[in-house]
């Protein structure tokens, strides 16, 4: 699976000097490059509400302005990147994104492999290979799906198992066109003790868990404990909420980030309405950079 390249990061630092920031943040952009231990990741979108209305051009260009160089296409957004799209149109998405300095990490669908109806189940598993499919077209890396909830007078044990092998068979097709399956922490399952058990029966290799920064996050034994349960198994794109958010310890989230090295993308799934978003965007951006210089001298 693609990790984030040195090319990238050097794009990263010439996109942050076009956003006027500090030669201070360029230099760290370049550190980052260099591959100083704890600083592969960095920051990029989900078009949940900031770039929900977006068209493509207009969202790859505010991401660029705000020097946010990787975006999680979600589905039914204005971008309008869908299964539906014909080999021609998803040449033209690849083009834009190969033209642009932001990487496209994956669609963002709303599949999910919990419903006891086996003939629901099937329509969402073959759902899932339709983005994996649009990913691979486009030039993305992996799909995000959901795992997603329980259901009254089914036993969580089935439940459980019945996602596991669902994303095993996803997971399976995609590894034949180089793409992670994504699995959100996200709905009823989102407990991190129940997702380590989904992830056991998911086995697959291409078959990975996306962090998504849930107020489950903070329960029984707490943050730390809860991110070393699964943090074997993360692929290369996590969730934050606004990182400013005040009931959610964001700046311990991203010290564990880069006490493991992470080398993916963190993804910012805002859902305030700020009256200029990419204003909002540098804004977490800046954030996003001050956190992971503390985490690392913290570290030191």
């Amino acid at each position: 699976m693609r990790l984030i390249c040195r090319r990238r990061f050097f794009q990263y630092s010439l996109s942050l000097s076009a956003a006027a920031v500090s030669a201070t943040s360029v230099g760290k952009a370049l550190a980052m490059a260099a591959g100083e231990s704890g600083t592969k990741m960095a920051l990029g979108l989900v078009t949940y509400q900031w770039g929900r209305d977006w068209d493509l051009p207009t969202l790859l260009a505010n991401c660029e302005k705000a020097g946010l160089l990787a975006v999680e296409l979600r589905t039914t957004h204005a971008h309008g990147v869908e299964p539906s799209l014909n080999a021609a149109q998803r040449r033209e998405v690849r083009k834009r994104f190969a033209d642009s300095p932001v990487d496209f990490v994956g669609p963002g669908s709303n599949e999910c492999f919990d419903n006891p109806d086996p003939q629901v189940l099937a329509r969402s598993i073959e759902a899932a290979k339709e983005f994996v499919l649009l990913s691979h077209d486009c030039g993305g890396s992996g799909v995000k799906v959901k795992p997603n909830s329980f259901h009254p007078n089914v036993p969580r044990e089935k439940t459980i198992e019945q996602i596991g092998r669902s994303l095993n068979d996803v997971a399976k097709f995609a590894a034949g066109f180089g793409q992670e399956i994504r699995l959100e922490v996200h709905g009823t399952c989102a407990e991190l003790p129940i997702m380590k058990q989904i992830m056991d029966v998911a086995d697959h290799p291409n078959a990975v868990l996306c962090w998504n920064s849930n107020a489950q996050d903070l329960r029984g034994e707490g943050l730390e404990h809860n991110f070393n349960l699964v943090k074997a198994r993360f692929g290369h794109t996590a969730h934050v909420r606004e990182l400013n958010t005040p009931d959610y310890p964001f700046q311990k989230l991203v010290g564990l980030f880069a006490a493991m090295d992470y080398g993916g993308w963190i993804l910012l799934e805002c859902a305030s309405n700020p009256a200029d978003r990419v204003a909002a965007m540098i804004q977490q951006r800046e954030l996003f950079e001050s956190m992971l210089a503390n985490a690392l001298e913290s570290a030191r």
